[in-house]
């Protein structure tokens, strides 16, 4: 009979049969703080040979994880509970949104089961049929949205193999493949941001609205929900300057969060141009009017875009507000937030410095702005062209 040395033992199990198996430690728990053991049995000694061979290295290099029974779900749901340590309430709103959609096909598998194929399984079912609410179920999620459900879960799986939970991230080299990509840039209707021409028909359409000046604030660049969390204590009238430091954003489109700015830079001073100090100033003059009108009635807020009563107004009755006006005005229907990109096209046309442009729109990197909120149209290389004219010479 052959004798085997530790740690592989020689059994039979209750069938009589031959079976080859060790107990090796498998370290601390991360999850419990105790000492864990791995039991591991096989049919052959070669088998049980290899295993034990890896996971001795597994655990010298400091990557061996213990068996657990933890699901994806039950994972994402400890994960997020980190995250909002060091998130914003409305970041983490929009992080449990864009790991929904996975939950449903991914969320009940064992977490140390999942597989890449799994991961693709869910990309390409998500890019054909990943709705799952609302009229437009069954239909695409978008290639957007897809990437960052991918970026999300990707984040995920690397904390989980930090805490030694799985072996690796099996969503790392997941992608969006570059067809569909592709696919979707050529059906996909893109509507661009209002020309110049489009903002002048605007302005000049809005001169008589209550809310002139918020509007004329959201042309200047301001995000919707720095313009609705913008408090007349921000405001220099004497001066022309505001101060962007509060936002008025919201949940799901269900109910208002008051929070600062996006980021550190998000937090600046911006002078006033002439246009829009003067609506401010006949703006706060018609509050006043307002106020004395209704008297106890009138609800005092301190914000600048309220409504007759002195009601804060909340994003989505800004946008409806501006979509109105669109419509009555007979222009394209444009995102209000689309603004800003109108608002630094025509800045960065008209020679306004990079560095400028950055800390006007309230980015840390100019690569920011330029990427998402410059966008020139054909008639903005108008002036390329002639200027090529002269490569021919005399």
């Amino acid at each position: 009979m052959r004798i085997l040395s530790d740690p592989i033992k020689k059994r039979r199990n209750s069938q009589g049969e031959v079976r080859y198996g060790f107990v090796v430690d498998a370290g601390i728990d991360p999850e419990t703080g105790k000492r864990k053991q791995l039991r591991r049995t096989f049919n052959t000694l070669k088998e049980a040979k290899a295993e034990y061979a890896n996971i001795t290295n597994r655990r010298h290099e400091g990557s061996l994880v213990s068996p657990n029974k933890l699901t994806v779900n039950e994972w994402l749901d400890r994960w997020l509970e980190m995250k909002a340590e060091d998130l914003e309430e409305t970041t983490i709103y929009n992080y449990r949104v864009t790991l929904d959609r996975l939950r449903g096909r991914l969320g009940n598998i064992r977490l140390q089961d999942l597989t890449e194929e799994h991961v693709e399984e869910w990309r390409d079912w998500a890019l054909t049929q990943g709705r799952v609410r609302g009229k437009r179920a069954g239909t695409p999620l978008s290639v957007t949205s897809v990437d960052m459900s991918l970026g999300r879960l990707k984040e995920a799986l690397g904390r989980a193999v930090t805490r030694r939970l799985v072996y690796v991230n099996v969503a790392a080299n997941v992608t969006v493949p570059r067809r569909a990509r592709k696919e979707e840039r050529r059906t996909k209707e893109e509507v661009p941001p209002w020309n110049i021409q489009e903002v002048q028909q605007f302005l000049r359409g809005i001169e008589e609205e209550r809310l002139y000046a918020a509007l004329l604030l959201s042309m200047m660049g301001l995000r919707p929900a720095e313009v609705c969390g913008l408090r007349w204590e921000d405001v220099d009238l004497e001066n022309a300057t505001i101060v962007i430091a509060n936002t008025r954003t919201m949940m799901g489109n269900r109910y208002v969060v008051e929070k600062d700015t996006k980021s550190l830079a998000g937090e600046r001073e911006l002078p006033l141009p002439n246009l829009v100090l003067g609506a401010l100033k006949a703006f706060r003059a018609l509050q006043a009017e307002e106020r004395l009108a209704l008297g106890e009635a009138y609800s005092v807020s301190g914000y600048v875009v309220v409504h007759a009563s002195g009601e804060a107004f909340t994003i989505k009755q800004l946008r409806r507000l501006a979509y109105r006006l669109m419509e009555l005005l007979g222009l394209r229907r444009v995102r209000l937030y689309d603004a800003r990109a109108s608002c630094f096209t025509y800045l960065a046309n008209n020679g306004v410095p990079d560095h400028i442009l950055a800390r006007w729109a309230g980015h840390t990197n100019v690569k920011t702005t330029k990427r998402w909120y410059v966008k020139p149209d054909v008639e903005d290389l108008r002036g390329a062209a002639a200027t090529w004219e002269g490569l021919r010479g005399g």
